[in-house]
């Protein structure tokens, strides 16, 4: 189920600039996109780039989305790529880093005081520095 749509316009204000973007440039700009995507999909933000207070005990990450509609919280890590040199953006969403993201998902309710268990999706970014962005959305990923 897709949970936004994914056409994009080349006139977005998120496009990495044409001056050679750092990896971080394109990160962001790929983050901003999928952000603006899920507001104008009926999506509520909540929160971008939220880390948990420090502290023992405590998880240690960034959750770069969490979202909400209908009833239902959702984080969304958005791995950007502007070429296949380091292959498919959801290669990088492995086992380790699926699992630090379902505890900072738990993390994040605690924190608000929101007794939901946030679902956690990956959004794909191909954004070619000559062409307009193609996002893929794989929903509810559970524990690997």
């Amino acid at each position: 189920m897709t949970a936004f749509t994914a056409s994009t316009d080349s006139r977005s204000s998120a496009v990495p600039t044409p001056d050679a973007p750092t990896a971080l440039d394109v990160g962001r700009a790929g983050e901003d996109l999928i952000a603006d995507l899920l507001a104008r999909s009926g999506w509520s933000v909540r929160d971008r780039n939220w880390r948990p207070a420090p502290g023992p005990g405590r998880p240690r990450g960034e959750l770069d989305i969490v979202a909400e509609r209908g009833g239902v919280v959702t984080v969304f890590e958005v791995k950007t790529r502007s070429g296949a040199d380091f292959g498919h953006p959801c290669e990088a969403v492995g086992a380790e880093k699926l699992r630090r993201l379902h505890v900072l998902a738990r993390a994040w309710a605690r924190e608000h005081r929101d007794p939901r268990v946030p679902t956690v999706d990956v959004v794909a970014v191909h954004w070619p520095r000559d062409a307009s962005p193609r996002v893929e959305h794989v929903g509810s990923i559970g524990w690997l």
